[in-house]
């Protein structure tokens, strides 16, 4: 099949790549509800080497800048509670976690969690973390930007392989909150 962004040798609709995905993820994809057929949801094989966006879109295509997201965690805390969340912005953008992301959390501090949180809450790996198949409870804040692209690109919850998904996917997933300014030029 042909990617409906970029050019991969190697992209199939991600309900036929379950075994490509890290649990969590793939229970996601597996279990997919909304307005948003699962298998519009695309694999696309890639190498590890090339997972963080920089390099990535210097390998695979620089007009995947522009269709690309990051999903970084974040934790929120206020007096001796800390809420873990997730952010979705466009790969251009940083997430305003001093900002937006602090007062969505209500929280008095935002500050990116650390690799070791966010690796073991998310069971994916670092540079594949992916807004699918997040813990149930945690917020999932996704800038605008992205619900508005027609596909976006992501991680697949492993540095090996991407996901292209309906931006508007996004904005349906448990906990998902889409926020104007989320993710600010910089």
């Amino acid at each position: 099949m042909d990617a409906p962004i970029g050019h991969f040798d190697d992209a199939r609709p991600a309900p036929d790549c379950l075994d490509e995905l890290t649990g969590p993820v793939a229970d996601a994809v597996r279990h997919w509800a909304g307005g948003v057929p699962a298998d519009q949801l695309v694999y696309v094989d890639t190498d590890p080497q090339w997972a963080d966006t920089a390099v990535f879109v210097e390998h695979y295509g620089r007009e995947l800048l522009e269709r690309s997201a990051n999903c970084v965690v974040v934790a929120g805390r206020r007096g001796g509670d800390t809420t873990l969340a997730a952010c979705v912005v466009l790969s251009t953008t940083r997430v305003d976690v001093n900002g937006v992301v602090r007062r969505q959390l209500g929280a008095r501090k935002a500050s990116f969690a650390a690799m070791d949180t966010a690796v073991g809450e998310t069971g994916m790996e670092y540079g594949g973390i992916t807004p699918v198949g997040l813990p149930a409870a945690w917020p999932v804040l996704v800038d605008s930007a992205v619900v508005d692209l027609p596909y976006v690109l992501v991680g697949s919850g492993r540095r090996r392989g991407k996901l292209l998904v309906p931006g508007k996917a996004l904005a349906e997933l448990p906990g998902a909150v889409v926020l104007d300014g989320l993710g600010v030029a910089g």
